[in-house]
């Protein structure tokens, strides 16, 4: 009975870190389409930032949180259910990326509330940057859960800082051509 617990808990575990990273992905984005917004004329600079708030507000509570709660609750459960888990290293590892997981969420929610606001901490470029965070905290994961060894590991490192350069070399591009075309 408890194989079959165990998997009900990583299946449902699974399917809401899926949602989790569905608002993670987005709500940046909404972030940067709010943070240019301010720049434009009236009345489209109202109208803009009042919809990306309450885009942005719909996301956060009804799909970001509950989903961040429920990844971590099935999670303790595959925990409860299978303790030795807790000793194994790249167990550890992953845990410590996922605590920077959370704490990305939790800075998230920090900026939620200050655009909520009209307070701007970060520009729509910074903004850019910050969204890739987890994106790399994403293959940080999945790569410790799948290779499960310490080679694997230090190979998913390597690549995590190859992708974060090219993320950057593409997000300098894309800034370059907005630019050109205004």
């Amino acid at each position: 009975m408890d194989g079959n617990l165990l998997f009900a808990a990583k299946s449902l575990h699974i399917i809401f870190v899926v949602a989790w990273y569905a608002g993670l992905f987005y709500i940046p984005r909404l972030f940067i389409y709010q943070t240019e917004a301010k720049d434009r004329e009236e009345p489209a600079k109202q109208i803009l930032t009042a919809q990306y708030k309450i885009m942005s507000g719909r996301l956060w509570y009804i799909i970001t949180w509950p989903a961040c709660i429920l990844a971590v609750i099935f999670a303790l459960w595959m925990v409860y259910l299978y303790p030795t888990y807790l000793y194994m290293s790249w167990m550890q590892v992953k845990l410590g990326f996922v605590a920077v997981l959370l704490g990305y969420h939790l800075s998230l929610h920090w900026m939620f509330k200050r655009l909520q606001s009209d307070s701007y901490p970060m520009s729509a470029t910074q903004l850019r940057f910050y969204n890739e965070l987890a994106t790399v905290l994403l293959f940080a994961i999945v790569f410790t859960a799948v290779y499960k060894n310490t080679s694997g590991w230090y190979y998913g490192v390597l690549g995590i800082l190859a992708l974060g350069v090219i993320l950057s070399i593409g997000i300098m591009l894309y800034k370059r051509a907005r630019l050109k075309k205004s």
